[in-house]
């Protein structure tokens, strides 16, 4: 059995994200299942190093995890030529410099979004790899999601008829943490600290409608901050500065309109945490992370508006679930092997550090939206 044994250096996965999502069930999971299997007897067998700030948080993961190795200082592990590819889960306001000393080092770069906090740094970490020749790539994880993945199925075959509308349905309660805690670091409700839902969110919608139903050409964006003050992990009350929610419409191409809302303010009545209703000429569904129901023409109810009445009409019955048609792994997961794929065998990665940079270009506008009260063109970026 021929192994391809990939160093990779996993900076700030002592974070949620990177903890839960990219080290226990990403490449833990793929060194236990054997690697990553490109051939008969080839296999990509990942090597990370754990970075981080704090000594004893790497420790205890090692320990969660069974990996072994781990360090506080990133410039000894950028210097090991055995390392080929720098992966980064910080804090966004701390990803662009991080990202620019790898790409000095000569590291292949795979990293979490934002991958910036503005679209002129984005943009340049994506130029720099391309004049080094090193591979990058952007975590875009929802398109690897089971309800996801069905949802496009029905749109290439033919589902919705000619797609008009998309609306999004994100959020949940993030409790303050003055008698609950909260579940969500204190850094996301800091404007200092880059934190802001419009910053977070609007780079997941980008990836997701461009990928999915059609390139976003405009934006109309308002954030609010509903909550003004949290409690952070010391216990210390601050004032929030950041956006907690934010309502967007886009324009698409081919005149597809898409609303999303995103709240860190709400109560879920939904099905999931995030939920997709399409409307098509033909049929609707509504996506959730794993989930899927469609309504075709056929199956369409005809209410008739009576509110002297109850209403006669129950709504969620004309709807049929999507079976399962194969199993799904974890969209982290699945993302990382076609990285890992990318960096051994070439095979194509379409999601670059480019594809990150009109993530923020989208949060961006977004917030220039809020800002003048006005809609935003979206126009292409140069590469």
């Amino acid at each position: 059995m021929k192994e391809h044994k990939i160093g990779i250096i996993m900076n700030g996965v002592t974070g949620r994200m990177g903890t839960n999502q990219h080290l226990l069930r990403s490449i833990t999971e793929i060194i236990k299942q054997g690697g990553v299997k490109i051939g008969q007897n080839e296999t990509i067998m990942p090597d990370p190093v754990l970075v981080g700030r704090n000594e004893q948080k790497l420790k205890k993961l090692c320990t969660l995890s069974g990996i072994e190795k781990m360090t506080t200082d990133l410039d000894s592990v950028l210097a090991d030529p055995y390392n080929t590819i720098y992966f980064d889960a910080q804090t966004t306001g701390r990803r662009y410099l991080a990202v620019k000393k790898a790409v000095a080092a000569g590291k292949h770069i795979y990293c979490e979004k934002p991958t910036a906090v503005s679209t002129k740094e984005a943009l340049e970490l994506y130029n720099i790899c391309k004049e080094a020749n090193l591979k990058n790539g952007v975590v875009q994880d929802k398109l690897w999601l089971p309800g996801i993945i069905k949802l496009k199925r029905l749109i290439e075959n033919g589902f919705f008829g000619r797609i008009l509308s998309v609306r999004g349905e994100f959020g949940y309660w993030v409790f303050e943490g003055h008698s609950v805690p909260a579940q969500r670091p204190s850094w996301n409700y800091k404007k200092e600290e880059s934190g802001g839902i419009i910053m977070d969110m609007l780079c997941h919608w980008r990836y997701l409608l461009d990928h999915v139903f059609g390139n976003v050409k405009a934006v109309s964006c308002l954030g609010a901050t509903h909550v003004k003050e949290r409690v952070d992990e010391n216990g210390n009350a601050y004032t929030c500065t950041a956006d907690d929610s934010a309502y967007s419409t886009f324009l698409l191409e081919d005149d597809i309109i898409a609303h999303f809302n995103a709240s860190w303010t709400t109560r879920v009545r939904r099905d999931d945490l995030l939920t997709l209703q399409v409307d098509g000429t033909k049929g609707s569904a509504v996506a959730g992370l794993r989930n899927c129901v469609t309504q075709h023409y056929g199956n369409t109810p005809k209410p008739i508006w009576n509110p002297d009445i109850e209403q006669p009409i129950q709504f969620h019955d004309h709807w049929l679930s999507v079976p399962n048609q194969e199993p799904f792994d974890n969209a982290f997961k699945i993302q990382w092997e076609l990285f890992l794929k990318h960096i051994v065998t070439d095979e194509p990665f379409p999601w670059t550090l480019l594809e990150g940079a009109k993530g923020v270009q989208l949060a961006e506008m977004g917030l220039e939206s809020w800002e003048k009260r006005a809609w935003v063109d979206i126009n292409p970026l140069d590469n």
